[in-house]
C-alpha cells in the first residue's frame, strides 16, 4: 500500500523523555510521568556548541583589534608627494597593467611594507623609508605589494579571517592558511623576479631581509599583506629566490588544486550551512481558509498554540500564528501513528494486539502487565509501542513518516527514542492535518484499522458528542517542559479536529493542555 524506499538506519543515543497518560473511567485526564536525565553525550554537545560560540565571541574581539589597529593605521598615512616616487609607482603599475587609483604612502605605525583595503587600497611604506633604502630597492617593494593587488590577495585576507573565526579550533584550518598566506608570498617574489633581471634577484632578497625583523601589526587576523614575516618564512622565500626558476606549469597546477582543496575543506564544515539551508523546525503553512484568534487568557503561563480544523466548513481557526507552526517533539501523541503502521504493517491486528510484558519493573503498575493496543493506548505504555518500533525496524518507520509526511521526518534519535524529546518534531497544525487525512483515510488504510484506533482513542460522549483523544508530554530533567493534547470531537453533522500545545520550564503537560482545549471546545460550543 505504501511506496517505501528505506533509507539506512541512523543510531544517535536519545537524550530526552516523555510523559505519558491514562484514561480510566473515573477521571481520564491522569498523568503517568518518566524522566530522563540529559546523558553525557547530550550535555557534551551543548558545552561543544557554548565553547564553539565562545570561541567564536574572543576571535571577533581579536578581529576588531585588528580592525582598529588598520583604521590607526590609516588615519596615519601620509601620502608620499616625492615626484620620482610616484613616478616610479606609475611605471610599476603600469609594467602591471593596473589602472585602478590607489594611495601609496607611508606611516609611522609601519615598520614593513604592507597593502590594504578593499574599496580604497592602500600601500604603506615606514616612515622616512627614503632614508635608508635605494630607489631599486623601493621599486621591487612596488612591485611585490602591487602584484598582492592585482592577485586580489586583499579580498582572500577578509575570507581568511572570517573562516579562521568561524574555525578557531581546528588547527588544520590555522595551518592551511598560514601556508596559503605563505605560499601567496612566495607568488608576489616570483611575479617580481620574472620582472627583473636575473642579476638583480640578490638585491631583491637583500631587500626583504632589510624587514626581517619588524613587524607591524598582528598576524593571528590579519586584513593586510606585509612584506615580511616568520623567520622560517623568509628563510623558505630567500631559498626560493636563490633558486629561482620560471614557474613551471605543474607548479601552476599544484597551486590551483592546493586553493581548491582548501576551499571545498572549509565550506564542507561549515557549521551553520545544514542548518540555514533547510530549517526543519519551521513548518510553512499557507491556507486561505484561515481564521487567526486571540486566546491567550486561556493559555495563563504558557507558551502555547490551539489549532482547530473545523471540517464541514473546511476551515482552520488558529492561536498564536507561529508557535503552530513551530515543530516539537510529539512524545506519546505519535503512538496513533505507530499503532496505524503496526496494524497496516500485520505486526498486529485489531483481533490480536496483545504484546507479552517482559518482566520489567515500571514505576506504574498498569504498565506491569501484558497489554493490547487498547490498554497501551489508555494507559500510554511506552514499551508496547517502543516493541511495536523495533519489529517494524527503522527503514520501514522512515518510509511510512516520509509518505504521511510526518513533520521533519527525523528518526536520528534512534529506535526506541526519537519520538520522546528527541529527534522527531511536528507543528500543531500537521497535527491536525494528518489527523484530518486519518479521519478521512485518505491513503486507502484499512478501514478496520482506522475503527481499531479510534476505538483506543475514544475519551467520553456526552450531548451527542463523542471526545477522542491522546496526551502527550514532554519531560526532561523532571521537569514538565512539553504538554499536547490533539484529537477531534464528532456531533451529529460535523467533525472538528484540534491539536493544543503548551510549553514552559516546568508544568507543561498532557493533562494541562486537556483542560485549556476542554475550556476552548466548551466556550466554541463544540464540546460541552
Amino acid at each position: 500500500m505504501f511506496d517505501w524506499n528505506p533509507p539506512e538506519e541512523m543510531n544517535t543515543t536519545a537524550i530526552h523523555s516523555s510523559n505519558d497518560h491514562l484514561l480510566n473511567e473515573k477521571n481520564w485526564i491522569q498523568d503517568f510521568t518518566v524522566s530522563v536525565n540529559h546523558s553525557t553525550s547530550d550535555i557534551l554537545n551543548m558545552t561543544i556548541g557554548i565553547l564553539w560560540l565562545t570561541g567564536i565571541m574572543i576571535s571577533a574581539i581579536f578581529v576588531s583589534i585588528a580592525w582598529l589597529q588598520l583604521r590607526k593605521i590609516k588615519r596615519s598615512v601620509s601620502k608620499i608627494t616625492q615626484d620620482d616616487y610616484l613616478s616610479l609607482f606609475e611605471q610599476a603599475k603600469q609594467r602591471l597593467n593596473i589602472s585602478k587609483q590607489l594611495i601609496i604612502g607611508e606611516s609611522p605605525l609601519v615598520n614593513s611594507p604592507m597593502t590594504f583595503g578593499i574599496f580604497q587600497t592602500y600601500i604603506v611604506l615606514p616612515v622616512h623609508f627614503d632614508k635608508y633604502l635605494t630607489k631599486e630597492e623601493v621599486n621591487y617593494i612596488f612591485l611585490h605589494e602591487l602584484n598582492h593587488f592585482k592577485f586580489k590577495d586583499i579580498l582572500s585576507n577578509y575570507c581568511i579571517v572570517i573562516f579562521q573565526a568561524l574555525y578557531w579550533f581546528n588547527p588544520l584550518v590555522w595551518y592551511a592558511f598560514k601556508e596559503m598566506r605563505l605560499d601567496r608570498e612566495i607568488a608576489c617574489d616570483i611575479a617580481v623576479l620574472k620582472l627583473v633581471n636575473q642579476h638583480l634577484h640578490t638585491a631583491y632578497g637583500k631587500t626583504i631581509l632589510r624587514f626581517a625583523n619588524h613587524t607591524s601589526i598582528q598576524r593571528s587576523f590579519s586584513f593586510v599583506n606585509q612584506l615580511n614575516g616568520s623567520k622560517k618564512q623568509l628563510t623558505k622565500r630567500i631559498k626560493n629566490i636563490a633558486s629561482f626558476q620560471s614557474e613551471s606549469k605543474l607548479l601552476k597546477l599544484k597551486s590551483i588544486i592546493i586553493f581548491l582543496l582548501v576551499g571545498v575543506f572549509v565550506m564542507i564544515q561549515i557549521p551553520f550551512v545544514s542548518a540555514m539551508a533547510a530549517d526543519n523546525n519551521q513548518y510553512h503553512f499557507d491556507n486561505k481558509h484561515t481564521e487567526y484568534i486571540d486566546l491567550v487568557d486561556y493559555f495563563s503561563g504558557y507558551k502555547g498554540s490551539f489549532v482547530l480544523y473545523d471540517m464541514q466548513a473546511d476551515q482552520f481557526r488558529i492561536y498564536n500564528e507561529k508557535l503552530s507552526t513551530t515543530r516539537v517533539s510529539p512524545d506519546s501523541t505519535y503512538k496513533i501513528y505507530s499503532a496505524l503502521l503496526s496494524l497496516e504493517s500485520n505486526i498486529i491486528s485489531p483481533n490480536n494486539s496483545l504484546i507479552k510484558w517482559d518482566g520489567t519493573t515500571y514505576d506504574y503498575k498498569a504498565w506491569n502487565q501484558n497489554q493490547d493496543l487498547n490498554t497501551a493506548m489508555t494507559y500510554s505504555v511506552n514499551w508496547y509501542f517502543q516493541e511495536l518500533d523495533r519489529r517494524l525496524k527503522i527503514d520501514t518507520i522512515q518510509a511510512f513518516l516520509k509518505n504521511i509526511k510526518y513533520g521533519n521526518q527525523d528518526l536520528s534519535g534512534g529506535i526506541d527514542q526519537y519520538w520522546l524529546e528527541s529527534s522527531l518534531r511536528i507543528s500543531p497544525v500537521e497535527q491536525v492535518q494528518l489527523l484530518n487525512v486519518f479521519y478521512s483515510n485518505e491513503f486507502g488504510w484499512k478501514e478496520k484499522n482506522i475503527q481499531s484506533i479510534k476505538s483506543a482513542l475514544k475519551l467520553e460522549e456526552k450531548d451527542n458528542a463523542v471526545l477522542y483523544g491522546k496526551t502527550g508530554t514532554g519531560t526532561v530533567n523532571g521537569q514538565d517542559i512539553n504538554g499536547w493534547f490533539i484529537g477531534f470531537v464528532e456531533t451529529n453533522d460535523n467533525t472538528y479536529i484540534f491539536a493544543t500545545n503548551i510549553q514552559n520550564e516546568i508544568n507543561s503537560n498532557g493533562s494541562n493542555a486537556v483542560e485549556i482545549t476542554l475550556e476552548i471546545l466548551k466556550d466554541f460550543g463544540i464540546y460541552r
